[in-house]
Order: structure tokens, then sequence, then C-alpha cells
């Protein structure tokens, strides 16, 4: 018996429950945070409002914010931070023009789903992440769709041959996920110029969900043509997104300098970058040591000299 994942009614239901015992703020929406987390089973938005608790009792909040939720939700679908990992200036310079050319590529087309963040901090196994977010729950996918998802897969390694002068391996995921996406174009819904065919029958365990084999149901010449219509529509999305990216290469440059800088931008500021509009300064980081707490001063020759005595002078015992 397979059990599908909740929509968007679901998940705001099963968010209630998991927070009916978690102080909320004023400005937590649980209905926002449901539209925002597509694809996540019931177990994945317990582990966010977990992470949600979490954050707000590192940073010593009474209530769990907004903000708390959005950090879980972003840790939940793109990966932990792994600040731990250093990387060389160039290879975060080949990082952020990477994620640059997938987020150009994702901002512009129409037919894609909008931008919701790109980061140039390693999460999980991957140096940067461009990650968007539906606006409604997806059952089916046209082929308008598909097609402006490989230009998507395709934008980080253009921007790396066009701006680095070097093909990473950074781009291998990229190019998995789009040659298998074109396969199925091809193979499975019939979206190419062989027609509404179906080539390959497979299979499955039905309630694993997984392909066990695949029986080869068509001639040696078929297998060439299907060969060049994964190619074609491969092709397809590069010369898209390469078209884009030469048309907005000023975007791109400034996005990827921005992601340098400040190293996570959203989709707001990736669209006020696109549309040549400046982005706000960054805030000023907090002092470590504000007022009201006593501040140790490190002398030369490595002892500390507490405030209030002259040179000299030692502290007497209470």
């Amino acid at each position: 018996m397979v059990v599908g994942r909740p929509d968007v009614q679901g998940r705001e239901a099963i968010l209630r429950v998991h927070t009916k015992k978690v102080p909320l703020g004023d400005n937590v929406d649980l209905s926002v945070l449901a539209r925002g987390t597509p694809g996540l089973a019931g177990a994945d938005l317990a582990n966010v409002v977990n992470e949600a608790a979490l954050n707000a009792a590192r940073q010593n909040r009474k209530v769990v914010m907004m903000v708390d939720f959005e950090v879980a939700k972003d840790k939940i679908l793109m990966g932990a931070e792994r600040r731990s990992m250093i990387l060389s200036d160039k290879e975060k310079r080949m990082t952020a023009y990477h994620e640059a050319g997938h987020a150009l590529v994702a901002a512009v087309l129409p037919n894609a789903d909008p931008l919701h963040k790109v980061t140039i901090i390693p999460r999980g196994m991957a140096l940067g992440v461009t990650m968007q977010l539906p606006m409604d729950d997806k059952h089916s996918y046209s082929k308008d769709y598909l097609e402006a998802e490989i230009a998507i897969l395709m934008g980080g390694r253009i921007a790396e041959e066009k701006y680095i002068r070097q093909m990473t391996t950074g781009a291998g995921n990229d190019i998995e996920r789009a040659t298998d996406l074109a396969r199925k174009m091809v193979c499975e819904w019939g979206m190419s110029e062989l027609g509404p065919l179906s080539f390959g029958k497979k299979e499955e365990q039905i309630f694993l969900g997984r392909e066990i084999a695949q029986h080869r149901d068509y001639s040696e010449e078929t297998a060439i043509r299907i060969d060049e219509q994964v190619k074609k529509v491969v092709q397809g999305g590069y010369d898209t997104a390469s078209h884009i990216i030469d048309e907005r290469s000023d975007a791109l440059v400034t996005i990827a300098e921005a992601l340098l800088e400040r190293e996570l931008l959203d989709g707001a500021e990736v669209m006020q970058i696109i549309n040549g509009e400046t982005l706000a300064p960054l805030a000023a980081p907090e002092p470590k040591n504000p007022e009201g707490r006593t501040q140790h001063v490190i002398r030369p020759e490595g002892g500390r000299r507490l405030p209030g005595l002259s040179e000299g002078e030692t502290p007497q015992p209470a």
C-alpha cells in the first residue's frame, strides 16, 4: 500500500499538530510555511518544527519566530550548512559563477518554478545550492516546464565556460539529471519527434517504486534515433541557457560578485539585480562586547587586565 505525500492543506494540518505545544511568535503563518514545503512528508515537517525550536533556543528566544522556520526549512530542503569546510578563493569564485548561472536562468524563464534562494555556503554534498519553490503542488508537468528545467541545469556549466574558462566536476550532477530527464521525455512521455511512443518496458516492484529490470523492445536503429533525440533535447536546453546568459551577462557577473560578498541571495534580491536595481547594504555586525558586559583587555605579554585597575595594581580577593 503506497501512501502519497500530503498536499498543502495536509501539510498545514500536520504543522498545526506538531506546533501545538511550541510557543509561536506573532509573525508565524503556518499556511505560508505549508506552501513553502512542497514534497515534504509528515516526518520531514516534524523535523522542520524541531529544527526551528532548536534555532530559537540557540538565539535565546522564548518563542519560535518565522525566521527560525525559514532556517529550519532551508536545512531540511537544501541540507545542513558546512561552514567548517574551507574553500580556496578560486573554488569559491567558480562556485559563485556556477550558481549565478543557475539562478539567472531560473529567474528569467517564465515556465520554471520561482527562484527561492541561491547560496555558495556548502550544504550537504554540494558546494553551492540554487533552490526553486513551486507556487502550488504539481501533479503533472508540461513539456515547456521540463525544457526549462533542463535549461536551468545547463546554466551552471555555461557560466563556468564563459566566465571561468574552465569545465569543472561541479556540473556532473546537473548533466546527469538533465540527461535522465531528457531520456524520460523521449522514452516514457512521448515528448520528442519520435512521437507518442514508449520505449523500454519496465518491470518494477510497485510497493518499492524502484525499477528492477528494463526490456529493450526496440531495434538498433530506433536506439540510435532515441540517443539523437535525447541529445537534441539537452542541447536545446543548453542553447536556451546560453542565449539568456549572453543577453544578461552584466547581471550574471553582478549576481556572482554579490554571492561572493554575501554568500546568500533570495529570489527577490536576484530579481533586483536583473532589473538593474542596487541591493541594500549589508547590516553591520553586532558588537561582540555589548555595553553592560565585563570586557577583558588582552595585554601584549598575554596576560589579562581587568577594567578599573591601574597599571601594576593587582586585584584584591573579596
